[in-house]
């Protein structure tokens, strides 16, 4: 080869590479976006099935269809690793079944993860509560009451209060529970429905008084609400405030005529008012008629049990009342009281005695009887 030859060759060659080098350039970048884009429509369909099976599991979780629920959100943990929302459904899922430990295990692991997370800290409150771990319980619970929930903050906030209430008074727990129940009442709105199932909480919580408050302020909204009238009725009737008691019950039955608990108390408030002797403003020749009144009452008490009575008192003690009460009968007539002022008193406390001893393991009182409990317990120490 000549020295002119190789110079063209040389020549030639060096048109050629920058072609070849562009060539192959290009060839590998259509490569890098063929696998880009076959790695983005894998990924594609890994997201599309996690969605479809997470989906379903939603759906079965919602339907309380547990164990096809976990096995949807396992499916979806497949093509999805780690979806936090993927986990969370099945730990929902486990606890349905039951499987409280492995609920956990992914519970605690979400809280590491999102500690604010409010439903994170609900159902790792429910956990709590299910093995009786008061404190955890609490923890969480609180935790769950000031997370920074999505969408209605004052809802999700509210609803997990009164999940808390609910468990304390499952446990018993009345002053915790109504510590809770102040905290919610200052944070109603002021709809009837909300004041009435405020009451209804303090009601259980034998908190009678708060619960008159609340019923009150759901009836200035809804004067005809059925049951919140019901529940001041009851609330002022455990109060002993028994007029008032009488008007919201009166309402009640008029606004529900099938309420059947509120006609009862309505009864019993209505012979408290008619039997108690010592009222207010009541004349005299109606305070002796109530005494004469509940004075038959207790005669008939007192010999309707008598077996049950000295069987939780000796039978002298029995027999010691009927003799008293024997012996007190020929003086209750208005001449009686005419010529003996105190003998209202007398004949009263001897009532209330015999009353209180066969209400214990005798047969159901009348509603005459149990207005005569209630009529003591109103005077007690008076």
């Amino acid at each position: 080869m000549t020295t002119g030859s190789a110079k063209r060759d040389f020549s030639i060659y060096l048109r050629r590479e920058p072609v070849l080098l562009a060539l192959l350039f290009g060839l590998a970048v259509l490569a890098f976006l063929a696998v880009g884009a076959l790695s983005r429509i894998f990924h594609a369909q890994q997201d599309a099935l996690a969605i479809r099976w997470s989906t379903r599991g939603a759906a079965d979780l919602k339907l309380q269809h547990f164990e096809s629920a976990a096995t949807e959100f396992r499916t979806a943990l497949l093509y999805s690793r780690g979806n936090f929302s993927y986990e969370l459904g099945l730990a929902q899922a486990l606890i349905g079944q039951k499987r409280i430990s492995e609920a956990d295990a992914y519970l605690i692991n979400l809280w590491g993860r999102r500690p604010e997370n409010g439903l994170v800290n609900l159902e790792l409150a429910r956990t709590a509560a299910g093995r009786g771990d008061t404190e955890q319980a609490l923890r969480y619970y609180h935790n769950a009451i000031y997370a920074p929930w999505p969408g209605d903050q004052e809802a999700q906030e509210r609803n997990a209060r009164l999940e808390l209430i609910n468990y304390l008074l499952g446990i018993n727990a009345r002053t915790q529970a109504q510590s809770e129940m102040i905290s919610l009442a200052a944070n109603l709105e002021d709809d009837p429905t909300q004041q009435t199932n405020l009451g209804a909480l303090f009601m259980r919580a034998k908190d009678y008084e708060h619960g008159l408050a609340a019923y009150r302020r759901a009836l200035s909204i809804a004067p005809h609400d059925p049951a919140a009238l019901a529940g001041a009725g009851l609330a002022a009737y455990e109060l002993g405030r028994y007029p008032m008691a009488q008007r919201y019950l009166q309402h009640a039955v008029e606004d529900a005529p099938g309420d059947t608990a509120s006609a009862a108390l309505l009864r019993i408030t209505e012979l408290v008012l008619q039997m108690d002797p010592f009222r207010r403003q009541i004349r005299v020749a109606q305070r002796d008629r109530s005494a004469l009144d509940a004075f038959a009452v207790a005669g008939k008490r007192l010999k309707s049990c008598p077996h049950a009575a000295a069987s939780l008192a000796p039978a002298k003690s029995r027999e010691d009342l009927q003799a008293e009460w024997g012996k007190m009968k020929p003086q209750m007539t208005e001449r009686g009281f005419r010529n003996n002022p105190d003998l209202v008193n007398t004949a009263m406390e001897l009532v209330f005695k015999i009353e209180r001893t066969s209400n214990q393991g005798c047969q159901a009182p009348t509603d005459a009887d149990v207005a005569l409990l209630l009529i003591a317990k109103l005077h007690e120490g008076s």
